[in-house]
């Protein structure tokens, strides 16, 4: 009997103890998180929030490494090749994940393969807004005098093939109107061209916009969230003018595919204890973002299900990858 009680006590010991050396070794460094834009993006102002106390949580520091290019696919691309040791994440959105993979020749990763999900943080919406010199003030506006002269209205966005172009190109099919697209490189550029009427409409993330919505030198006419939101209450949904209409994003955390479950695990629930804090979820939903606090296995079908949707808008709407 002693040695069957020794033998049960080493089994468990030899089961457990894997476990406890590798809490004891992860973190025992810094960890990269990767951000595939520029400092001031919508996902760097989420974990530049986030970081410090996540580092307090975990005793290792969260260093930011902003790596922009290629609308967020270089740095994507190098969250997929990197370690899967837990020591290199990242942030991940619909626009390299989801849309990208259907409207680039040359995407380097495969987002359905080369990642581990971690968590779905934030959601967001865009806003549908127009130029003061534009002849419409609300969406239903906008849409008849589109159809009252086909080809005549133009829209700019943030560039062709990306996450606002294909969500304005489905409010077309939707809406059974026309437009001509303008692609700009940035957000900036959108709104000094309206402010200045070079162009009628733009649609683009609700953050950026925001000052020149509260000055008025542009109209909010929709945001494309499924519900109204604060701060945006008196402002109508698209989907009040266009029934089923609904294009939102979201934001979150990948690792390398093969990082190890249990770090996955760790990472989603100090994230999304982050994301609780109320001063974070304060300054998030001041920038358009709604906190979420998803399993890695929810993200992972939500890039999944966005995938499927997008790839089928974009052999819709007939556009040829660039």
């Amino acid at each position: 009997m002693r040695f069957r009680a020794v033998a049960f006590a080493a089994a468990v010991f030899s089961l457990c103890a894997p476990q406890f050396v590798f809490g004891q070794a992860w973190p025992n460094k810094p960890i990269r998180v990767i951000v595939p834009f520029p400092p001031g993006n919508t996902t760097d102002i989420m974990t530049r929030l986030a970081a410090p106390i996540v580092s307090e949580r975990i005793g290792q520091q969260l260093v930011v490494d902003n790596r922009p290019g290629a609308s967020g696919m270089l740095g994507t691309d190098m969250i997929a090749k990197a370690a899967p040791d837990g020591y290199t994440i990242g942030t991940g959105q619909g626009g390299p994940l989801t849309t990208l993979p259907h409207t680039s020749r040359t995407i380097p990763y495969d987002p359905l393969k080369d990642f581990a999900p971690i968590a779905l943080s934030t959601t967001n919406y865009l806003g549908i807004v127009a130029s003061p010199t534009a002849p419409f003030k609300t969406l239903p506006e906008m849409i008849t005098y589109a159809k009252a002269n086909p080809g005549k209205l133009t829209v700019g966005t943030n560039g062709e093939g990306g996450f606002p172009h294909l969500a304005f190109e489905h409010l077309r099919m939707m809406g059974k109107f026309t437009f001509a697209h303008i692609p700009y490189k940035g957000s900036a550029q959108i709104s000094t061209d309206l402010i200045g009427g070079q162009v009628m409409a733009g649609i683009d993330g609700i953050s950026g916009i925001t000052p020149h919505i509260r000055s008025g030198r542009i109209t909010l006419l929709a945001i494309t969230n499924k519900t109204r939101v604060a701060p945006w209450l008196d402002t109508p949904t698209a989907n009040e003018t266009v029934p089923g209409y609904d294009s939102g994003g979201w934001f979150g955390y990948v690792a390398p595919a093969g990082t190890p479950p249990a770090i996955v695990k760790r990472l989603n629930e100090e994230l999304n204890r982050a994301m609780r804090q109320p001063d974070v979820q304060e300054k998030l939903a001041a920038a358009g973002l709604i906190v979420m606090n998803e399993s890695p296995e929810y993200f992972a079908e939500a890039i999944k299900s966005d995938y499927a949707k997008y790839g089928k808008l974009v052999k819709d709407i007939g556009y040829k990858p660039q």
